[in-house]
């Protein structure tokens, strides 16, 4: 067996590399099947009319636990993206909330929801295709952060955002408070 070489980068993290020469473009080829299915994905929901160009597919131990596209179309829901929705399908069907034995696979970098879902679910490891700047050159702008700002390209966010004043905060933070014992999450 192949020693690893462990090597120290300057801000501290530490990785570590396969010394066999063909580890990495074995991890190129498992990598690249996923994400094709990724892909064929984003194809499927558009010819279906059920959403944008956009694919999921969340992995567990080198076996496609779900394959999703975008559904916003179809459910009539926003928030219904193919990282969401693989991810709500994939919990369904293993039984469980948090896939930190999971990768995702989706075939543009994630808007911030998304990635807020990947971060909340657990998941080891996500691999994406496109960069987002591919998806808002054709009218897609999920850049939540810059929508808020108004300094988005397409959207703009026309709302208005505050935290509740008096009884509204404290009835509110007092939820956490008086069910704290009840949610031991993790």
């Amino acid at each position: 067996m192949e020693e690893a070489q462990v090597v120290e980068t300057k801000d501290g993290t530490i990785s570590v590399a396969s010394a066999f020469a063909g580890h990495q473009e074995a991890v190129q080829n498992r990598d690249h099947k996923f994400l094709s299915k990724a892909v064929e994905e984003a194809y499927k929901g558009v010819d279906s009319g059920d959403g944008g160009p956009f694919g999921a597919v969340v992995v567990r131990n080198d076996e496609v636990v779900v394959s999703c596209h975008n559904m916003v179309l179809n459910c009539t829901d926003p928030t219904a993206h193919a990282e969401v929705t693989a991810i709500r399908e994939a919990c369904k069907k293993l039984g469980k909330i948090e896939l930190s034995d999971c990768e995702i696979y989706a075939s543009c970098e994630p808007c911030p929801m998304c990635f807020g879902a990947i971060h909340l679910s657990r998941i080891k490891r996500l691999v994406y295709g496109a960069k987002a700047e591919a998806a808002i050159a054709i009218g897609f702008d999920d850049f939540i952060a810059d929508a808020l700002r108004g300094t988005a390209f397409y959207q703009k966010a026309h709302m208005e955002i505050k935290q509740a004043d008096g009884k509204g905060a404290v009835i509110a933070e007092q939820v956490f408070e008086k069910t704290r014992e009840k949610f031991q999450m993790y």
